[in-house]
């Protein structure tokens, strides 16, 4: 059934593109006003992945020695496909139908190149992965789910497995999404009426109890690792969680050290009530919790990448690499933004652009959530998910934005909801090949009116991530300049979205833009 429905998806984004004609040109011409019909249409631009293999994602990944390691190869083409590697090393393994590499990583520190191929009827590609042995994890952001924004204090294990499954039969996992994380809500509940949230904490070891909506921690991880994906975990430092929920305060290091031991692999570290206890509002009263538990999961059995949300407080960007953190929040929560002339990710995202200079491989700064598709309500959260009011541009512009800023890629909507037009925008290749590029610059801003804002991005190979947007009610001619970029001569211009060569630009780049749209091109020589 999965597999028919995925044609059924695939077929359906044939058809809309080759309906929906370019937007973005080389051009100082300006467009015609998008029609409602039009928009209301929600185009499809990404085109469907070839029926040859394709390897994507990231090109490097890090793990501490000796640590247990899993990657799943992320690759599009027609099933099946069969998998092999040259160069990995020996306490690797690699599962040739799944594409599941695991085992544990090198004891040595060091790189270790290693060829992918990937197999079918139609054809063979290959892409060197990196595995980087060292001291830092998450070398490119990190890719995933998490369940807040969609289930709030519905969560339960049953949700949790599906989510596994949809990331794999929507073909997310086939773009590199790979974590499965559930946020606040799944421990006890103190003073809860409900048996199933209430009862004991901790047991007589004064370990943490899951609620009785998570029966088997061990076997839910086990059962998102069995398919190749890791698994994420949510606690605050504080007595409990923002919903009321049981945290950490006082059994830190009992805390991590279980959730290693369940199997999780991704840590989400939540300011909310440790504000109580915290002694201070300075640099070292707000460093101090993260720099306690960095420390225990850089010592832990596992790796765990360590997600710092704090909201921006203390300047966070400045310090947090240096507590152990792998990404940190720089605002407040997407969710609770209020539009105001426009939709609330942009303010968000405005925000999280001044701090490019402190992005780098291991260290991210994280703007929140991805939130379209089917999402919940942040302010009615016993209210069921529902389709976004984002325009189709608005939600082109929103993914474009993270991928240019290197943030983390996590979807919060309904992942048993997904329909072509959001699995268009998650999963666009090249799109997501400039969030995952291993050079780690994120992008910086090159303009910022009222009307237009203008990202761009070096890449590894040389070649520059450009964002052109229309902040404007209406279309409008934008142009950038080479001088402003730092180019010369004739450029090659890549539409990143539609996956398709441009006439080549010389001395400036001009697209006329939709409201609220981008032209996200990748400039090269």
């Amino acid at each position: 059934m999965a597999d028919r429905t995925s044609r059924a998806a695939l077929a359906l984004i044939c058809l809309v593109v080759l309906l929906v004609p370019a937007r973005a040109r080389v051009s100082d011409r300006a467009a015609l006003p998008v029609a409602p019909a039009q928009e209301a249409a929600m185009p499809i631009l990404t085109p469907p992945p070839p029926p040859e293999p394709r390897i994507n994602a990231a090109r490097v990944y890090g793990s501490r020695p000796g640590r247990p390691f899993l990657y799943r190869i992320p690759a599009t083409g027609v099933r099946p496909i069969a998998f092999s590697a040259t160069g990995l090393p020996p306490s690797l393994s690699l599962d040739a139908r799944t594409g599941i590499i695991s085992g544990a990583s090198p004891a040595a520190p060091g790189r270790y190149p290693v060829t992918l191929t990937a197999t079918n009827a139609r054809g063979k590609a290959s892409r060197t992965l990196t595995i980087v042995v060292g001291d830092t994890l998450a070398l490119t952001p990190p890719m995933g789910w998490n369940d807040w924004y969609t289930h709030y204090d519905r969560v339960t294990d049953t949700l949790l497995r599906q989510a596994a499954d949809a990331m794999i039969a929507s073909g997310m996992a086939d773009f590199g999404y790979q974590y499965v994380n559930i946020d606040d809500c799944w421990m006890v509940k103190p003073g809860a009426k409900d048996p199933v949230l209430g009862g004991p904490a901790r047991d007589e070891r004064g370990a943490i109890r899951p609620n009785g909506r998570f029966p088997d921690m061990k076997a839910l991880t086990a059962y998102i690792h069995a398919k190749g994906l890791k698994a994420g975990i949510y606690t605050s430092p504080g007595r409990t969680t923002c919903a009321g929920f049981t945290g950490s305060y006082g059994h830190e290091a009992a805390d991590a050290t279980q959730f290693a031991d369940w199997g999780f692999d991704f840590l989400k570290y939540d300011w909310c009530s440790y504000e109580d206890v915290a002694g201070g509002k300075d640099v070292a009263h707000r460093r101090k919790p993260y720099e306690q538990v960095g420390a225990i999961l850089a010592a832990a059995a596992r790796d765990v990448v360590f997600n710092l949300c704090q909201y921006g407080m203390s300047e966070v960007w400045t310090w947090g690499g240096a507590v152990g953190g792998n990404c940190w929040r720089t605002t407040g929560d997407l969710g609770n933004e209020r539009a105001t002339r426009l939709p609330g990710f942009y303010t968000i995202a405005f925000k999280n652009a001044e701090h490019a200079q402190y992005a780098r491989p291991g260290q991210w700064n994280d703007p929140d959530y991805i939130l379209i598709g089917s999402v919940g309500d942040a302010f009615n959260q016993s209210a069921p998910p529902k389709k976004t009011t984002l325009t189709a541009d608005e939600q082109y512009t929103y993914m474009s934005m993270w991928a240019l800023m290197a943030a983390p890629l996590f979807y919060s909507g309904d992942m048993n909801h997904l329909d072509p037009f959001t699995l268009n925008v998650l999963c666009n290749a090249e799109v997501i090949d400039v969030d995952q590029d291993p050079l780690g610059r994120q992008a910086r801003i090159l303009r910022h009116t009222d009307d237009e804002f203008v990202l761009a991005r070096p890449l590894e190979d040389g070649s520059l991530a450009l964002g052109v947007f229309n902040l404007a009610e209406s279309p409008r001619a934008i142009t950038v300049d080479w001088k402003d970029l730092v180019l010369q001569g004739r450029q090659r211009v890549r539409d990143l979205w539609r996956q398709k060569d441009l006439p080549p630009a010389t001395g400036s780049y001009t697209a006329t833009v939709n409201r609220h749209g981008v032209s996200f091109v990748r400039l090269s020589r």
